[in-house]
């Protein structure tokens, strides 16, 4: 049965797919999808309850939520899906590196990795964000750096296991440079359980772009991001409990999704760790 048949079949990643989707084409084309301007303030609108023309009421500056939380969703995604791309790239080559060769290099990889893993991510982003200031591009950068070693402990470890196979000593035997050994022999073989914690760490980028921006060290204000509608909102969850109400709801929505995405793509991808949950 082909990857994409299981997929189908799989309740977890259907119902993943079924929020995931939709929320991604918002972000890609939700700039065409509005009606308001979410960066206008109407001073007679602060805080108005859901109606007509404001499905979800305004905030206190009297921009619709709505058209927020739709542009708002942009700048997470971007964060998310750009950190983790860094990360896995980063990650799986640093992996595959320290696990196939045997001297200082690979040990010293290793240890930075195990460094940076003792430390808590959102330590280190606030730590990271504060040198080099706030931002989308710093928000990808930081997600980048906070989980390649996540990759690399995964493409560590499954190298480990596959650098002593038969298939890869006869490509030494043959000649082939290590680089080919890496990217043509190995990663192959390692890149279901890469494409695995790819889905889990979006998640973790998705959470964490929110936690930065809820504190106010992520995305740049006046541009709306989910966590920062969630950070001011707290103020006023007396006046218009829908303000904080609808970007957490997305925002637990999206996160779920995309951890259920995760485990049916170990279901399906890797069914030996399945067994061990």
């Amino acid at each position: 049965m082909s990857v994409l048949k299981q997929c189908v079949r799989n309740k977890k990643f259907l119902l993943s797919a079924i929020i995931l989707i939709p929320l991604l084409f918002v972000a890609l084309f939700g700039n065409l999808l509005i009606s308001h301007d979410p960066l206008e303030i109407h001073a007679t609108q602060t805080l108005a309850p859901p109606s007509q023309e404001y499905p979800m009421g305004t905030d206190e500056y009297g921009r619709c939520i709505a058209c927020r939380l739709v542009v708002g969703i942009q700048p997470t995604m971007i964060v998310a899906f750009g950190g983790t791309i860094i990360a896995m790239a980063a990650g799986s080559l640093l992996g595959l590196l320290a696990g196939y060769t045997k001297d200082a290099i690979g040990n010293a990889i290793m240890r930075v990795v195990d460094v940076i893993l003792c430390f808590p991510s959102i330590l280190l982003a606030m730590l990271v964000v504060g040198l080099w200031g706030k931002g989308v591009v710093n928000l990808v950068v930081v997600v980048g750096i906070l989980y390649t070693p996540h990759f690399c402990r995964i493409a560590y470890s499954s190298t480990r296991k596959l650098r002593k196979m038969e298939y890869v000593e006869s490509q030494q035997l043959l000649g082939a440079s290590t680089m080919r050994i890496l990217l043509k022999t190995l990663l192959p073989n390692i890149v279901s359980s890469l494409i695995i914690q790819f889905s889990l760490t979006v998640s973790s980028g998705i959470l964490l772009e929110s936690g930065l921006s809820f504190l106010g060290l992520g995305v740049v204000p006046p541009a709306p991001s989910w966590g920062q509608m969630i950070g001011d909102a707290r103020a006023y969850i007396a006046l218009n409990g829908q303000y904080m109400f609808w970007p957490s709801l997305f925002l637990c929505l999206t996160i779920l999704s995309t951890n259920l995405m995760g485990d049916a793509l170990r279901d399906v991808l890797d069914p030996k760790l399945k067994k061990s949950f």
